[in-house]
């Protein structure tokens, strides 16, 4: 009786929306989205300056919206803006009339989105194979996923993929027309890339495998299907309309003549240092391995992966694909439904997308865009069917069983699903940060609040890691940072290289001239340095600066002889802040000081 009650519950199909177990499986499903948001936001709302890693690029701008008189006749704040999609702007923009700062709206945003993607995950696993157990596994491995990496608690544009691309895949498999083009303009709105995988997706709905009848002397067909074009008419409106509206909303972004220069190609690419090997922005690899796999921005899988941090369900996958080789052994998998073919679909157009990103590289962004976030769905999704049809195969065979008495057997039916149980919450046990959704802790807070104190058009220099955090919470200006430096558009990287080249070489200059000539060129106010910066394993341990070559070696070399740079010199004379670990130089004062004096 106990066995027949798990079979009720985990691995019977239910095709009724009605039914008490698909909403005991979605609420469980909604819990766990929420227990494990809850986790990351402890995070985010610990204290006023912490800020997602990436707010500081993607975010900061939109105080504009607040007051207009900020970032004046700032070029990365015009960046920032001028690349952000229209729909994720227009969102913030809405936030703030509402009254919502873009910092706080950022903090609440990822919440909002977990339960949006929770909810269309259940339903399309429900779609791909009735099991509801099933689809709250796919819920639950999909969210533990969420807060172990960067993309949806970052509230930018990419975490917007989860929600409208799996909620293109459920209206897809439903065959619920308007719902999926509108899904398709929402991605064109909030990340464009996106519509490049669901237009391979539609496309790929054209072509139907005939792999025969379930049965152990039909597998060998199954793994040598045949290809056929689609005799259903809606398979091709919905291919025509959805490449149609794709196209209109890429058209913009295609017809666009960007301010800051041409997209980086390929040739140039090679020689900045910041995307070689130990570059910050690191793209090129010398292992071949590492370029195509798991490069952060060049590789197809997910970085965590190759981090030894897979997730379960990733070999719960590999076990899927074992089990339509056996079928027979495993008969639940009989229950999937037409719309299974959605999981090859993603992976294909995936990796078609991953392999034309390459080949116009950086035209189309990042290649690891168009894997690392669709492997995540399609393996959550064939790993909840893969256990679930493993447990439902235990359970059958201990009912079929005649050598084990019935009390023996429910226990190890309980052990079954306690393992199974165990396997599926193992992830975040087993990793040694969870959640880790890259918050930054922006310390100390006196720096911030000095700086927001000044005028809103004042200009701030540092090489300093903390000036990432300046125009988040400060909201001011700063000259150049690690975070801004983004290379993909050539002029624009130009420009912000050259600025990071002046400034380091002002700031371990030992020629008055240089120092006031910079300040003067560029119009700084305050100038920022961290306390250990004068020490030459400040520049050899920072990727940043190190690729500041020949300057960076020069600059080494100068303060092993004790050469002591002007900055050094006016730091007593003319701070403005200093804390424990960083020193505010007030740039009026230094004028006055290097100024040369008239001859009388």
């Amino acid at each position: 009786m106990g066995i027949e009650l798990l079979q009720q519950w985990l691995t019977t199909p239910i095709y009724s929306r009605r039914d008490l177990r698909v909403f005991t499986w979605l609420s469980l499903a909604v819990a766990c989205a929420l227990i494990y948001s809850f986790m990351g936001l402890q995070q985010a709302f610990a204290h006023a300056n912490v800020i997602h890693d990436d707010v500081r690029s993607h975010v900061f701008w939109m105080h504009r919206f607040l007051d207009p008189d900020l970032f004046p006749n700032d070029i990365i704040a015009d960046y920032f803006q001028s690349v952000a999609p229209h729909g994720y702007t227009t969102l913030y923009r809405g936030a703030t009339w509402l009254g919502i700062e873009p910092i706080l709206f950022n903090k609440l945003l990822p919440l909002v989105l977990v339960l949006i993607t929770t909810a269309y995950c259940f339903w399309l696993g429900m779609s791909i194979f009735p099991v509801p157990a099933a689809a709250f596994l796919a819920t639950l491995l999909l969210n533990q996923t969420t807060w172990s990496t960067h993309d949806i608690p970052s509230g930018t544009p990419r975490a917007f993929f989860y929600p409208l691309f799996i909620g293109f895949l459920y209206y897809l498999g439903q065959r619920s027309l308007f719902p999926c083009l509108i899904t398709i303009v929402l991605q064109g709105l909030f990340y464009p890339q996106c519509l490049f995988l669901s237009s391979g997706i539609l496309v790929l709905r054209l072509l139907r495998v005939n792999q025969g009848k379930w049965g152990r002397q039909n597998w060998r067909s199954r793994l040598q299907p045949s290809i056929q074009l689609s005799t259903d008419r809606r398979d091709y409106w919905f291919c025509g309309l959805g490449l149609a509206i794709a196209f209109v909303m890429l058209l913009p972004y295609a017809l666009k003549i960007s301010d800051y220069g041409p997209v980086l190609s390929r040739a140039q690419g090679l020689t900045l240092p910041t995307l070689q090997n130990d570059g910050r922005k690191n793209f090129f690899f010398d292992d071949p391995l590492k370029f195509w796999f798991c490069g952060e921005r060049s590789g197809m899988l997910p970085y965590n992966w190759c981090k030894y941090e897979e997730p379960p369900q990733l070999w719960a996958t590999l076990w899927l694909l074992l089990m339509f080789a056996w079928a027979k052994r495993f008969p639940l998998l009989e229950k999937t439904t037409q719309n299974l073919a959605i999981l090859p679909q993603i992976f294909i157009a995936s990796l078609g997308m991953f392999f034309m990103a390459h080949l116009l590289l950086f035209r189309l962004h990042l290649p690891s865009r168009y894997t690392k976030h669709s492997l995540r769905v399609m393996v959550a999704i064939a790993a909840s069917i893969a256990l679930i049809c493993l447990l439902d195969a235990v359970l059958r065979w201990l009912r079929a069983t005649k050598f084990m008495p019935p009390g023996l057997q429910s226990i190890v039916a309980v052990g079954a699903v306690g393992l199974l149980t165990a396997y599926s919450f193992s992830h975040p046990i087993l990793m040694e940060e969870y959640p880790n959704p890259d918050y930054v802790d922006a310390q100390p807070p006196e720096l911030y609040d000095f700086f927001a104190q000044q005028p809103k058009d004042i200009v701030i220099a540092s090489l300093s890691e903390v000036a990432n955090n300046i125009p988040s919470l400060s909201k001011r200006s700063i000259l150049t940072s690690s975070e801004i430096s983004n290379p993909y558009h050539f002029g624009y990287y130009q420009v912000i290289n050259q600025r990071t080249q002046d400034l380091f070489q002002a700031q371990y200059s030992t020629n008055r001239k240089e120092v006031l000539e910079f300040i003067q060129t560029y119009g700084v106010d305050f100038w920022l340095s961290d306390r250990g910066a004068f020490h030459p394993d400040y520049i050899a341990q920072n990727p940043w600066l190190r690729e500041l070559e020949p300057f960076a070696s020069e600059a080494q070399q100068d303060l092993r002889d004790n050469q002591r740079p002007i900055l050094v010199r006016m730091i007593r004379r003319c701070s403005a802040l200093e804390t424990n670990q960083y020193v505010v130089l007030d740039t009026q004062c230094m004028q006055q000081i290097l100024v040369p004096k008239p001859k009388t």
